[in-house]
């Protein structure tokens, strides 16, 4: 179960660090603007602030749950999982808020919160036996 709680926390902060990648950096790019709803370079102007702070948000997302799995591997466990599952459960929170905000946005919030969900799940399982 480890194993697979691993994989899923990076898988997790992988998606996290690319949404870091789309909204801090590529902003402006067409395929950004698109994936993102983004309709004229006005409004891509207008919110790019917003995007990079929220970036930023999800890079230390990813990097509070990489931390996690650093100290599993190096045999701090409770601080480890403790990482993990406040890396993870953000992540899940942020993606059940973009959910039901913005529900024309439901493939994006799953993307966002399917791999740090099974990674809590199986988590669960992993670090209470």
């Amino acid at each position: 179960m480890l194993l697979t709680t691993m994989t899923f926390a990076g898988l997790a902060a992988a998606i996290h660090v690319y949404i870091f990648v789309l909204e801090s950096l590529r902003w402006d790019r067409p395929s950004t603007r698109k994936a993102f709803g983004i309709q004229t370079d006005a409004e891509a102007s207008a919110t790019k602030p917003l995007a990079f702070n929220q970036g930023f948000y999800n890079l230390f997302l990813a990097v509070i749950t990489v931390v996690g799995m650093a100290a599993v591997l190096a045999s701090s466990t409770i601080v480890g999982a403790t990482l993990i599952f406040a890396g993870t459960g953000s992540m899940v929170a942020a993606g059940l808020v973009l959910l039901f905000s913005s529900p024309k946005l439901a493939r994006a919030a799953f993307l966002q919160l399917t791999a740090p969900a099974l990674a809590i799940a199986f988590g669960l399982i992993a670090f209470t036996r």
